[in-house]
């Protein structure tokens, strides 16, 4: 005969359950639904007459990933349901709250808000879809996208539409009332000369575009607008973006000979057998240093003699070393670093994983001679980040040897300075006793400390605060040839197709499918444009979407494998599992060229008897504000902050 079991849940003291029979023995859980099976009364998780109900754990409650209890496998589905939060009652109640603060004017007005009075006024418009094309100049803006108090592209826009008519008051409030989506997104000072914005607008008035941009700043410009169907969505409609990126040609220069990263290049060249083809990939810039010390650098020297020359010089390339050592990318996954990716320029340093962002200060009184930028520590570990400390010391010691013996050397040369020391003084003096009265005349500003007076540079300070403008200038005067232009093309080239660019960006795994991109093209321009000097060079790419950084990542990628004569198999690599630490270029260069709308407009045409959405016609006022408002500041500011020209090089 049968033995009738009839299993009991029981927990244990570890948070799972047991089973046991009525006889006292336990039963594991396999042979429990073994038994079950036998008697045809289902196995695990199954409902028989005899068996417990279970959940969807099935016997016991298992702990989740964060070491607590699924409480709603604990409890039945009549009891989880009673239990459980009714959301759409609470955001009934939430909507009920705030129309009553709004009937009674007790909560707090949003910028751009109007009153009862001035809504109920208005006479009210029929809103159209509509496809709003712009071009505009990032600079001096937190990015597109309305964020907060910030000073935003849309933020702009929006007040224009507000004061233009274009929404009506009882919408000004807030942008979601009126269906606003971008097709792109662009960060803190990138620019566009097209992006396309959808939204629900009063179109009425045919001089409509016209009085919105009167409304709106110089370097944000409305182009024209289209009729679209009520279901557009310029971000899903998009097919593919095109970007462009101005780089000044001397970023694909070599490094100096005698930085650090130049001597590492040539030792990885020697050990690894490769040294003649590392010289035919640098043939056409090998002179370039020699030529640029001769026609700049020497005239500043031929003042000191050879000893003080020599002490300036090591000075000099004593601050490479440190800037970078610290500068240079890293290879993770417990890889040697490849000298190949190590970047001595002051591209941003993008930080991946536990990596510590390592930012250097330098002085304007020459960063060598009173003090070096200090390194810091990896707070998850206590190795720093960049060569032991006896190296770093024996370094600073012995350049502070070296200052402190020009600085005997050369005072025969301190006359004229300490001349302008007394007058200096003089003039200290006098600023002393006017602050004097004035502290005497207002007792408050008393307490504020005096503003430090600037310190007066040594003959030798400015001679290399001459010699890093010597070799700026040398840079800036670079004209790039035929076959390193053919190179850049041929490292642009290594990133057309669908790639994992998990490393041109940031929080994305190898896995990660949405690291997955298409790109369709990416182009050099063949004729190079000189403003103030400088040659830019043009790079276009044309894709289905970007990721953040990954258009600066990768420009930046290419023009480090250029430089260091590097084979073209790293940027391969970097599609593979391994993390690499990719600088980023400058910001400042990249711009949206416009986005397509290939599928839509066909659709447009037949189905909705609406016209496309199409840039060529604004193609003379886009090519206009592009010089005026983008390229000319793009180069105005490279004069002024010298972004891609790294100190010193």
């Amino acid at each position: 005969m049968e033995d009738n079991i009839t299993p009991v849940r029981r927990t244990n003291d570890e948070g799972g359950s047991a089973t046991k029979g009525d006889h006292g023995g336990k039963v594991s859980h396999r042979e429990q639904r073994g038994s079950n099976f036998q008697r045809g009364r289902g196995g695990r998780g199954g409902r028989g007459r005899d068996q417990a109900r279970g959940n969807k754990k099935s016997f016991g409650a298992r702990s989740n990933d964060k070491g607590g209890r699924h409480k709603k496998g604990d409890m039945g589905r009549g009891e989880y349901s009673r239990s459980h939060i009714d959301k759409r009652k609470r955001s009934d109640d939430w909507k009920a709250t705030k129309r009553q603060k709004t009937e009674d004017g007790t909560e707090d007005k949003p910028d751009g808000a109007f009153s009862k009075e001035e809504i109920e006024a208005e006479t009210r418009k029929p809103k159209r879809k509509v496809a709003v094309m712009i071009g505009y100049a990032g600079s001096g803006y937190k990015g597109m996208q309305i964020n907060g108090d910030e000073k935003t592209i849309e933020g702009d826009l929006f007040k224009a539409f507000v004061a233009a008519g274009a929404i009506s008051k009882a919408n000004a409030d807030d942008p979601k009332k009126s269906s606003l989506v971008r097709c792109a997104r662009t960060d803190k000072g990138v620019h566009a000369a097209g992006n396309v914005i959808s939204l629900k607008l009063i179109v009425e008035d045919p001089k409509i575009i016209d009085i919105i941009n009167e409304n709106l700043p110089p370097q944000i410009r409305v182009w024209g607008m289209e009729r679209t169907n009520g279901s557009f969505s310029c971000y899903q409609s998009c097919d593919s973006r095109w970007y462009e990126y101005l780089i000044p040609t001397f970023a694909f220069l070599p490094p100096h000979p005698q930085s650090f990263l130049g001597k590492k290049l040539v030792d990885s060249a020697e050990k690894e057998g490769v040294f003649e083809t590392f010289q035919s990939r640098q043939e056409d810039v090998s002179s370039f240093w020699t030529t640029a010390e001769d026609v700049y650098v020497r005239p500043i020297l031929e003042k000191f003699d050879l000893e003080t020359r020599a002490k300036i010089m090591s000075v000099i390339h004593s601050e490479k070393d440190e800037s970078e050592t610290e500068k240079a990318p890293k290879l993770e996954q417990n890889q040697d670093p490849d000298p190949e990716i190590k970047d001595d320029s002051n591209i941003e340093t993008a930080s991946k994983g536990k990596q510590t962002e390592v930012t250097i200060d330098e002085t304007e009184e020459g960063p060598g001679l009173e003090e070096f930028p200090k390194r810091r520590q990896d707070k998850n570990t206590d190795t720093e980040i960049d060569g032991s400390d006896m190296e770093q010391s024996t370094r600073r010691s012995q350049t502070q040897d070296a200052n402190a013996e020009m600085k005997d050397a050369l005072k025969s040369q301190v006359t004229k300075q300490q001349v302008s020391s007394d007058t200096q003084m003089e003039q200290e003096d006098t600023g002393d006793s006017q602050t004097e009265q004035e502290n005497t005349i207002n007792p408050v500003e008393a307490t504020e400390p005096p503003a430090p007076s600037p310190r007066v540079l040594t003959p030798v300070e400015m001679a290399i605060k001459e010699v890093k403008a010597a070799y700026n200038t040398a840079k800036k005067a670079y004209r790039i040839s035929a076959s390193r232009r053919e190179r850049v093309q041929e490292a642009l080239s290594c990133y057309v197709g669908t790639r994992n660019f998990h490393n041109y960006t940031i929080q994305k795994h190898f896995n990660d499918a949405s690291a997955k991109r298409h790109i369709r093209s990416f182009k050099v321009q063949p004729e190079p444009v000189i403003i103030n000097d400088t040659e830019w060079l043009s790079l276009k790419v044309h894709g289905q979407s970007f990721m953040m950084h990954q258009i600066r990542k990768m420009v930046a990628m290419a023009a480090l494998v250029v430089r260091c004569g590097t084979p073209m198999s790293i940027i391969k690599e970097s599609y593979g599992p391994a993390t690499i630490s990719i600088p980023k270029a400058p910001g400042l260069g990249l711009l949206l060229e416009a986005p397509v709308f290939e599928s839509y407009n066909e659709r447009a045409v037949t189905e909705f008897k609406r016209e496309k959405i199409d840039f060529n016609k604004y193609s003379k006022e886009m090519l206009e504000f592009k010089q005026r408002e983008i390229y000319d500041r793009i180069f105005r500011e490279e004069e002024k902050d010298h972004q891609y020209v790294p100190p010193p090089e």
